[in-house]
């Protein structure tokens, strides 16, 4: 049994939140926090208690204003001669400038962050920080890269025994694995994730999981009833704690079981869904990759080839600008699966 996940990224005096705390609540007491920190004149505790606020911020999809709360979060703890709380703060920016698609500016933050952390002593910062890095890393599909980090990162959470930081790194190393193919060893990473995070009752990282596990049993043995009922179960917890980007990601996923299952018309419903969430939010690589399956769809149903070819020329380059390796190489696939000149 693993311990009950916490959230390091709530500080101060919010560290008495969940890492299963909703993140209208994060945000509402964040912000009241940050006010009496403020009127104390706490530099430190300004700093802890914006970094909570711009973190629900980019989760909820308020881009703006996260990077008004990260930036003012680095200026306090900046102010205070506190590089730990710089380290957290760079880390928000890191994963917004992600979220975003500035992956090569993600790269880069998260790297002053972990510096920030390795000078201020603090571990944890390093290392959510290094795994900002390979995160960034594999979502742009350097694998051979970033995945002897992913496990480096993984053998340091077992050891400390964060339940948190290993089912990340366990569904970061299954997604490498499924990604290239090497569908067993992806299912077993997902599955264990799963475990632990029912066991550390981890929500957020159970419904990635649950969503990972989704994608392999569809992709790798056909199971489409069991696919949906996995991702039916997440999304149920990704609506209880308002956790917006991955709701949006559980619907992008349900589209690609549904097309797997040559259910087109629904694929493309769930596809057209899901691109409105992430265009909502700001998010540029979901935005993308539902935009790719919403073009399969709609040529499986009879489109236009000219139209599609034009659609899936706009992606290629519009997943070039992102830096999304492993998506283009899907592009050109689906070039490929759609009996279309390259």
């Amino acid at each position: 049994m693993h311990e009950k996940a916490s959230a390091p990224e709530y500080q101060g005096a919010l560290a008495n939140l969940s890492v299963n705390s909703s993140l209208e609540d994060v945000l509402i007491q964040g912000t009241e926090q940050l006010r009496a920190a403020r009127e104390a004149g706490s530099l430190r505790e300004m700093a802890r208690c914006g970094l909570a606020v711009a973190e629900a911020h980019r989760r909820l999809g308020n881009l703006a204003d996260a990077e008004h709360a990260w930036k003012a979060s680095y200026r306090d703890a900046r102010a205070a001669d506190d590089f730990g709380a710089m380290a957290w703060a760079l880390w928000s920016s890191g994963n917004l400038a992600r979220q975003r698609g500035a992956l090569t500016l993600a790269f880069r933050l998260h790297g002053y962050a972990a510096e920030a952390g390795k000078r201020g002593g603090d571990d944890i910062a390093r290392g959510y920080a290094l795994a900002g890095r390979a995160e960034t890393g594999r979502i742009q599909g350097n694998y051979e890269e970033v995945e002897s980090l992913h496990e480096q990162l993984l053998a340091e959470a077992r050891q400390r025994g964060e339940a948190r930081h290993i089912v990340w790194c366990l569904e970061g190393l299954a997604q490498i694995r499924r990604n290239s193919g090497r569908y067993d060893s992806a299912l077993t990473l997902f599955e264990e994730a799963v475990t632990i995070a029912a066991e550390a009752d981890d929500r957020r990282g159970y419904a990635w999981a649950l969503r990972g596990v989704a994608d392999v049993v569809s992709a790798r043995n056909g199971d489409t009833v069991r696919a949906l009922d996995l991702l039916t179960e997440a999304e149920e917890t990704c609506r209880t704690m308002r956790l917006d980007s991955a709701l949006a990601y559980n619907h992008k996923m349900r589209g690609n079981v549904l097309y797997r299952a040559g259910r087109y018309a629904e694929a493309r419903a769930v596809y057209e869904q899901a691109l409105a969430e992430f265009r909502g939010m700001g998010e540029r690589r979901g935005e993308a990759l539902s935009r790719l399956g919403l073009v399969k769809s709609q040529a499986r149903l009879g489109r236009d080839h000219r139209q599609t070819a034009v659609d899936l020329d706009e992606l290629r380059t519009e997943m070039d600008s992102i830096g999304l390796r492993h998506a283009r190489a899907m592009v050109d696939r689906a070039h490929e699966e759609l009996g279309l000149a390259v």
